[in-house]
This record gives C-alpha cells, sequence and structure tokens, in this order.
C-alpha cells in the first residue's frame, strides 16, 4: 500500500487512456487537435481521474466502467483552466509551468480548444454509454453528476460569483459558497460518478459526498495559502495573481495562520469521513493529507 507508487499507476493508465481517447480525423481544422493536446497532456496530478479509481477501488467496482468518465472529468476541468487563463478571465501566462494555451496558440483558438475539450468529454460518456448499456441508468445518472458539477450551479455559478466579487470584500459564507461552486463541484464530481458506478450503497454514497466536499474545500484553501507562499517553480504559475486581481481569498479573510488552521481540520474531517470504510479507505486518506501539503 504505497500511494506514491498508486499515483504513479494510476496516472499512467489516464494519461494514457487521454491519449487514445483524443483523436481526431485529419484534414481542415484538424489543428485543433494540437491546441487540444498541449492543455490535456501538460500533466499536472491528475486528482480527478485520480480520485474516482481509487473510490472505484475501494468500492470493487468495474475499473472499464469508470475511467471514460474519469478521463471526461479531466477534459472538463482541463477546459476551465484554458478558458480561465483567458485575458477577458484570470489573463494568466503561465499554467502548469508553460505558457498558457492562448499564449501559444491565440486567444480565439484557444477559446475553441476548451470547446472542444468540453463536447469531446460529453462525446466519450455517451459513446461509451451507448456501447456498454448495462447499467445505463447508473451510467446517466453518473453523467448529470459530472454535468451537474460543471454547469451553471457548479463550476461556472463559482466562477461568476468570483468575477463579480472581485475588488469586493466578502464574507465567508460567500467566500464558501464561491468554492464549493468553482473548485468543490469538479472535486465532488468524480467522487459521487465513480461512488454510482461502483454500487455504492445510500450509506456509502453520502459518506464519500461528505469526503468529497472537505477535500475540495481543503484543496481551495492549500490554492489560496499557495498564492502567497508559493513561486512560479513550485505552481507551475506565478504567485500573488488573486491579490493582484482584488480577490478575498481564505487568506485575506482569515491570515495565513489561521487559514492553516482550517485547512488542518477541512482536511481531518474528510478522513473522519472514511472510518467506517476500514483499511480500504487508505489512499483516499492520504490524498486528504497530500492535498494538505502539496507544494503545486
Amino acid at each position: 500500500m504505497d500511494f506514491k507508487s498508486h499515483m504513479e499507476k494510476w496516472n499512467l493508465l489516464i494519461n494514457n487512456a487521454l491519449g487514445d481517447y483524443l483523436t481526431i480525423n485529419d484534414g481542415p481544422g484538424s489543428n485543433i487537435n494540437k491546441a487540444m493536446k498541449y492543455s490535456l497532456m501538460a500533466g499536472g496530478k491528475r486528482l480527478r481521474p485520480v480520485l474516482a479509481l481509487a473510490v472505484c477501488e475501494m468500492l470493487e467496482g468495474d475499473r472499464n466502467d469508470v475511467i471514460p468518465f474519469a478521463c471526461a472529468i479531466e477534459m472538463i476541468h482541463t477546459y476551465s483552466l484554458i478558458h480561465d487563463d483567458l485575458p477577458a478571465m484570470d489573463n494568466d501566462d503561465y499554467r502548469r509551468g508553460i505558457p498558457t494555451n492562448h499564449k501559444v496558440y491565440g486567444e480565439a483558438m484557444a477559446i475553441l480548444a476548451g470547446d472542444a475539450l468540453l463536447n469531446k468529454a460529453y462525446e466519450l460518456m455517451l459513446t461509451y454509454t451507448a456501447a456498454n448499456s448495462e447499467g445505463i441508468k447508473r451510467k446517466l445518472e453518473a453523467m448529470k453528476i459530472i454535468a451537474d458539477g460543471a454547469g451553471a450551479e457548479g463550476m461556472i455559478r463559482g466562477q461568476v460569483v468570483d468575477l463579480e466579487s472581485e475588488g469586493a470584500v466578502i464574507n465567508r459564507e460567500i467566500l464558501e459558497y464561491m468554492h464549493k461552486c468553482k473548485t468543490g463541484a469538479l472535486i465532488k464530481a468524480p467522487v459521487l460518478s465513480s461512488a454510482l458506478l461502483s454500487g455504492a450503497s445510500d450509506k456509502e454514497y453520502r459518506l464519500l459526498e461528505n469526503y468529497a466536499e472537505n477535500i475540495g474545500l481543503a484543496f481551495q484553501i492549500k490554492d489560496d495559502i499557495m498564492d502567497v507562499k508559493g513561486s512560479l517553480e513550485q505552481m507551475g504559475k506565478l504567485s500573488g495573481s488573486d491579490a493582484a486581481a482584488g480577490k478575498s481569498t481564505y487568506v485575506t479573510l482569515f491570515g495565513v495562520e489561521e487559514a492553516e488552521v482550517l485547512l488542518d481540520n477541512t482536511v481531518n474531517s474528510a478522513v473522519d469521513a472514511l472510518q467506517s470504510f476500514g483499511e480500504k479507505a487508505w489512499f483516499l486518506k492520504e490524498l486528504a493529507e497530500f492535498i494538505k501539503n502539496r507544494c503545486s
């Protein structure tokens, strides 16, 4: 039971699957594939698909059912990063240590690359479900969880609150709601969609929902701390961007020390939610600690 080797194994599995899925016919307009691959295959922790695989393993589900949905979530996440980095949004120059998509391919192609990845995600899930119709209700419900997490009541709504809050002082309730949507929804989606696909009981589903909500919050708190304490080499992007944009964060609201205490408490709550799973939950517990201690 080695955390690092599990992460490496699942990262390799996901990267290979993403490479297989992301194929486009040659011909006019096929250059979009380069822009899509540039960001999708740029590395990263693959946290979201790894979460889906870890839940599947813990519940002894069918990994073949989960992989297409896990890869779809990573495509959706990557599309959101491409669009988030655009000048009209956060105007970032670097992502994962390399120039952002629009810096390489131009704004128009970056927008299209994001659009294409979003659509490819749903194409992937629908194609797999049509070809593997056994348990179709679970697959469709899993797809809905992902769509909800990425949509106007999930990630996009959080982004809207973020944009509307720039330059304003917001309270803790609004801050938590913003990040529950913007960051947490697409971290919860792989956990809950995989739980459904893997046959989780109602009790198991509720416990995993609690876990996912807490690690989603922990991920954002850590992000806010790193924006103050991190470096380009560590994070793959410039630090201090939140402060420069006049954004409210857990650090601006509470200070670094209190934000770190809140991070500890949130990770402990995530781990506590998994106690009834016993040793089977070892990886998910360590993943919560990984989120707390990450440098990128």
